[in-house]
């Protein structure tokens, strides 16, 4: 009893602390300021995104930037469309015929593309005559120049178009076409003084069905290259008859060059255009 009493008057000499606060009287955790390093990357990203800040391209950076046609434009695309330019003053400089040359003989042409024909009607005779520009210039020869001729000095050759040709003839009321395919000999173009030699041969001679575009591999086809020189003279002598001679073959070439230059121009315009997304 005595130690019982001892200890509440102990307690009753103790001061009182001040009650506790309830846990709902704090302010939430949410609305208290953040401390000054706490910015998100949104709010680091100047109103992008941090997203955004990822995505957005460098300046000046090689990947180049877009002008909205959805093309990609880049330093090199602007030096490549300034060297066209250029090329393109050049070309127009040295182009020879501004409108393509007439053949003589009364031959009609006709141009799609890279295709040209040509058409002459002769005593119940069509003949025609089809070539295309595309691989048709031979790769240039280095030839050796005189050790005393500077390199700045050596004159380029000109370029010159020599394609194949293939030449129909269609008698009226017949089934078949007489097809001859001819092209230009490498050693036989550009010489001159040599009346008796042609600078186009006949390579082969064949039957095809009159009015078909889809010649067929079953028809025999004639060979020259074995051929009885009789024979293949009378086959040259046909063709001169009919126009195909080795006047036509010279105003062909010339004919041939002006469409493959002015094909090349096109092109070029075009992929200038290309370059710089017009």
């Amino acid at each position: 009893m005595l130690l019982a009493r001892a200890l509440r008057a102990a307690a009753a000499l103790r001061p009182a602390l001040p009650p506790r606060r309830p846990l709902s009287s704090l302010p939430p955790r949410a609305l208290l300021p953040p401390p000054p390093l706490a910015r998100s990357l949104w709010q680091r990203s100047d109103g992008g995104g941090w997203r955004g800040a990822l995505l957005r391209p460098r300046r000046g950076s090689a990947g180049g930037v877009s002008c909205g046609c959805g093309g990609l434009h880049t330093e090199g695309d602007k030096a490549f469309a300034q060297f066209l330019t250029d090329e393109i003053k050049e070309e127009r400089k040295i182009q020879k015929h501004k409108a393509l040359p007439k053949v003589s003989g009364g031959w009609e042409l006709e141009v799609h593309g890279t295709e040209a024909r040509l058409v002459r009607k002769v005593a119940g005779e069509k003949i025609t005559v089809t070539f295309n520009i595309n691989n048709s210039i031979p790769p240039a020869v280095d030839d050796e120049a005189p050790e005393e001729q500077k390199p700045d000095e050596q004159e380029e050759p000109d370029i010159t178009s020599t394609p194949n040709f293939v030449v129909e003839v269609i008698k009226d009321d017949t089934k078949q076409t007489l097809v001859l395919d001819c092209h230009y000999p490498e050693d036989e173009v550009g010489h001159e003084g040599e009346e008796e030699s042609d600078i186009f041969t006949i390579r082969e001679v064949s039957f095809q069905p009159t009015g078909e575009s889809d010649w067929k591999d079953t028809n025999y086809t004639l060979n020259t290259d074995s051929l009885d020189w009789a024979l293949y003279d009378h086959l040259m002598d046909f063709l001169a008859d009919r126009g195909v001679d080795n006047t036509f073959a010279d105003e062909l070439i010339e004919l041939s060059t002006a469409l493959e230059h002015q094909e090349y121009i096109k092109f070029l315009e075009d992929l200038k255009s290309f370059v710089k997304c017009q």
